[in-house]
């Protein structure tokens, strides 16, 4: 039916309410396994963990292909 389109009336519950992101294990099987295809050496394994140094080198957000 071309004369209806979308309602101007949304349904959300929690406006503004961030949803709490589950506690994750790092040390488990899964985790260290996608750990040991991503990180290459201990550096990185912690910098990509969340545990950053002061004056690590900051990351680029995109990679630039050319």
């Amino acid at each position: 039916k071309p004369g209806k389109g979308k309602k101007g009336k949304s349904h959300r519950k929690s406006r503004g309410k961030k949803q709490k992101k589950p506690e994750v294990d790092i040390l488990s099987p899964a985790a260290m396994l996608n750990l040991y295809y991503i990180a290459h050496n201990v550096a990185d394994c912690l910098q990509l963990r969340g545990f950053r140094w002061p004056g690590a080198p900051k990351g680029k957000k995109g990679k630039n292909k050319t």
